[in-house]
């Protein structure tokens, strides 16, 4: 009876009078709770209705994750095929290792970065050049093609002295197309030597200096020779950077 009364004063003062007063003036025991939880369903509070709603919702919300990773199904297998399809091609090992015998430089490769560093000392000279490889953000369109590397390369003695060249690597043939001289006093960034004069343009000296600076490069190393080890190599870090790429992808979409 306590809790009859409690609940006669809770529903009169959120629901019409006139409404509680209908379901008061009922007799019969059954009709009464009838008509009372009828009437906190009309005009009362709603936890039962918000409660069927948070599981429609919930049930809802797994429903259409369902129905996205389902969707998604295809897109991982695809992922996979040319994750797959990579590594099986990847059979760069066994020609570099045959290639590697002509190849006098030590390789340090950078991953994620679009070029490869050589470094080697000859007679007491480092030689140290960068061969860009790849092209990975869009601005060298010739790197893509594996036609042609791009090199900078550096020749540095002991007392400070170095000489720096700009140069392509062909299939039969290095090209080169700038030449400067540093002295131990300068840098190649120097500001005060921003307009001092830096040589003549490589083409137009005079056609036996060229060929001297050629075969000045040739035995440090910076021969056309290197081309297919570079070529190999090329390919093989293309791969190895696709690989990267496709399984962070994968990861993505599974998560």
């Amino acid at each position: 009876m306590a809790i009859t009364t409690i609940l006669r004063r809770s529903i009169s003062s959120v629901l019409p009078l006139a409404v509680v007063r209908r379901t008061v003036e009922r007799r019969n025991h059954h009709q009464y709770y009838s008509a009372l939880f009828t009437a906190l369903y009309q005009y009362g509070p709603r936890p039962l209705l918000l409660l069927h709603f948070y599981s429609s919702s919930s049930s809802s919300s797994s429903s259409a994750e369902k129905e996205t990773c389902s969707a998604d199904d295809p897109l991982v297998r695809a992922v996979k095929s040319n994750i797959k399809s990579v590594e099986e091609s990847a059979d760069h090992e066994a020609k570099l290792e045959e290639l590697s015998d002509g190849f006098p430089f030590k390789i340090v490769d950078i991953p994620r970065k679009e070029y490869i560093l050589l470094r080697r000392v000859y007679q007491g000279e480092l030689i140290k050049a960068r061969v860009f490889l790849l092209d990975l953000d869009g601005k060298n369109h010739k790197c893509n093609d594996f036609q042609t590397f791009p090199m900078t390369v550096r020749v540095l003695k002991e007392n400070g002295t170095s000489l720096r060249f700009r140069c392509k690597v062909f299939v039969n043939e290095i090209t080169i197309h700038l030449l400067r001289v540093k002295n131990s006093e300068t840098s190649y960034e120097d500001p005060h030597s921003i307009h001092a004069y830096k040589g003549p343009d490589f083409k137009e000296m005079n056609v036996n200096l060229r060929n001297a600076i050629h075969k000045y490069l040739e035995i440090r190393g910076i021969k056309p020779s290197i081309y297919d080890f570079l070529h190999e190599y090329a390919w093989k870090k293309k791969n190895e950077e696709r690989l990267y790429w496709l399984k962070n992808f994968k990861n993505f979409v599974e998560s």
